[in-house]
């Protein structure tokens, strides 16, 4: 392990609490921005994403748009941070109207060399109470590494399965990428800024929020099973998805109709998220 990983592991088992009202307005654009018909009071899955957010002074960011490093999150020193994946398990729905808190604590860092340089690993477990239930529980994990060097052999993506029953195809605009910014509160340059991402960050144009594809996966579930209640959810981000390009939402449920593996597909057809939902 070299020096840089041994003072990262002093964020080990670091905690915080966000204490927050899972308030009208969120649900309400979420709503309009997935074009959904959304009356509550039940959270729909996955949109706890749009409260207990971190709220950073302007002058405590960084460079790439998000809250300067070393504060909750260890303060690994390379350049592009990108949610890797995660996974969720649903007790019971938040409420609109109801006072909740989520306790965060860092639960794993594992600090690796690929052949594509450096890579970090943080893991967050996130537990969230509401009226003195636990309801959701949750792993996310985040993955640091440096941009490409000029002339370094890109990544090959691997291909998407076939065979999906259900399949819903969208092209995420700049409008999409703000308004899910905007009401996630990130900052994080490469979703809105076109000159930082392709010449500091080294991608050819806006991402695609992994967050966004795994909640849009989720809502296909919804979509194709309405009454069906989400237990459990997990998803793996493998590949970007950029702006201006249409892609696939697809979903093949199991023959008891308890699971469903879900995928989302590049229009080159390349996998680009993996995950698998649990329904009650």
């Amino acid at each position: 392990m070299t020096e840089s990983a041994l003072k990262l592991t002093d964020w080990l088992d670091r905690t915080e609490s966000i204490d927050d009202e899972i308030t009208a307005f969120p649900h309400k654009a979420m709503t309009a921005t997935l074009d959904r018909s959304e009356t509550g009071p039940e959270l729909p899955p996955l949109w706890h994403w749009l409260y207990f957010l971190p709220v950073a002074p302007l002058a405590q960011v960084g460079a790439d748009g998000h809250p300067q490093r070393g504060g909750f999150l260890p303060p690994v020193p390379l350049q592009r941070r990108m949610w890797a994946g995660g996974r969720v398990t649903f007790h019971a729905p938040l409420e609109l109207g109801e006072r909740a808190r989520r306790t965060s604590t860092i639960i794993n860092l594992e600090d690796k060399t690929g052949r594509s340089g450096r890579l970090v690993f943080v893991t967050v477990q996130h537990l969230i109470e509401a009226g003195g239930e636990l309801k959701i529980e949750e792993e996310q994990d985040i993955v640091y590494r440096d941009a490409p060097q000029p002339g370094a052999p890109v990544r090959e993506a691997a291909h998407a399965p076939d065979g999906e029953r259900w399949q819903r195809t969208l092209t995420a605009d700049p409008v999409l990428l703000f308004r899910y910014s905007a009401l996630t509160f990130n900052g994080h340059r490469i979703h809105y800024d076109k000159p930082y991402v392709t010449q500091e960050e080294g991608y050819p144009g806006l991402v695609v929020h992994g967050p966004l594809i795994a909640t849009l996966l989720v809502d296909l579930v919804r979509r194709e099973r309405p009454a069906a209640k989400l237990r459990g959810f997990a998803y793996t981000a493998l590949h970007p998805v950029f702006a201006g390009n249409p892609f696939t939402l697809c979903g093949k449920p199991s023959d008891d109709g308890k699971e469903v593996e879900l995928w989302a597909r590049d229009h080159y057809g390349h996998l680009t998220m993996r995950a698998a939902a649990t329904l009650a």
